[in-house]
């Protein structure tokens, strides 16, 4: 699994620093959270690809995290994309892109589908689901949760073997949970050839919020947490009162969700290229902190023993 962050400024582009979005692939889908303005500048440089399977996610309805879509929207038209586009969001997006479109007349050549945001789970297929949570935000905000389901454990070749499976379609069936008959006539459960099921990853995006540890929870044991970092901690007081937490808050909530890893997002103007007091105060409370940066993508992987990151740039 990847993350591309596309954009990790707050309210106003910056000259180092798009508005918020990130992406996560895995296994070929995409899912944007937050598309601000410069995402479709950003996503065509990443090599995402305009028409592939693909969901987004708004967390609110602040412009610094949804006034790129318009514009993305139509150049995958422009850019021949056919496949049908899922968007997730406040119930005003669909009212307000409805009317520009509508009033511009702008054609767009393939399906794109609303589905108003709830606290509840979003999407939930046989091997990930999604989740939104409210948060306390100066408006109505919506963090994110990206959870793949465990996966089937290891599959053991030579207890397959011992018990006369015939490679082929039957090792497959068990891989995938199925129980199965050898042509013996033995009956052969899948935990009788596979190891213990290994846990998916999790990420966890939150938009924008104030330090709120009702998120401990929501975020529990997040490989990859992506909090609100918008202010250094002595400008506490600013970020309460603009809906916003400080690095060192991000990485309260980093420790005691026990999660893997933290990266800080969603930075103030005022902070030009160099965050490093910001990465200084979140890792002398939560260590494993990193500063997201524009057209970073960390690559994610999980065994049953460890994690592991790695770094690269598009």
């Amino acid at each position: 699994m990847e993350v591309f962050f596309l954009g990790t400024n707050a309210s106003t582009p910056h000259r180092y620093r798009f508005l918020p979005s990130i992406v996560i692939r895995r296994k070929g889908e995409l899912f944007m959270f937050d598309c601000g303005e410069g995402t479709q500048y950003r996503f065509l440089r990443s090599g995402l690809g305009v028409n592939k399977d693909m969901r987004i996610f708004i967390s609110h309805m602040h412009g610094d995290h949804y006034l790129g879509l318009p514009g993305l929207i139509q150049t995958f038209s422009l850019l021949g994309r056919t496949k049908p586009l899922y968007i997730y969001g406040p119930p005003p997006l669909k009212k307000l892109l409805d009317f520009l479109f509508e009033e511009t007349k702008t054609r767009i050549g393939y399906e794109v589908h609303y589905l108003a945001i709830e606290n509840r789970v979003l999407v939930n297929t046989h091997e990930y689901q999604i989740v939104a949570k409210l948060t306390q935000h100066t408006i109505p905000n919506f963090a994110f949760a990206f959870i793949e389901k465990p996966k089937p454990g290891r599959f053991n070749r030579e207890k397959a073997e011992e018990l006369g499976i015939p490679r082929g379609r039957l090792w497959k069936k068990l891989q995938l949970g199925f129980t199965i008959k050898t042509p013996s006539g033995l009956i052969v459960k899948p935990e009788d050839v596979l190891g213990p099921p290994r846990e998916g990853i999790k990420i966890v995006y939150t938009g924008d919020t104030r330090y709120d540890e009702s998120l401990v929870s929501f975020a529990v044991n997040a490989d990859l947490l992506i909090h609100d970092a918008t202010f250094e901690e002595k400008l506490e007081k600013d970020a309460a009162e603009s809906g916003h937490s400080t690095s060192v808050q991000a990485a309260k909530i980093a420790r005691l969700s026990r999660a893997k890893f933290l990266f800080l997002f969603h930075y103030s103007s005022r902070y030009n290229e160099d965050l490093t007091i910001m990465l200084k105060e979140a890792r002398s409370v939560f260590p494993r902190t990193f500063l997201s940066r524009d057209k970073l993508i960390v690559d994610i992987k999980k065994t049953e023993h460890y994690i592991s990151l790695s770094f690269r740039e598009f």
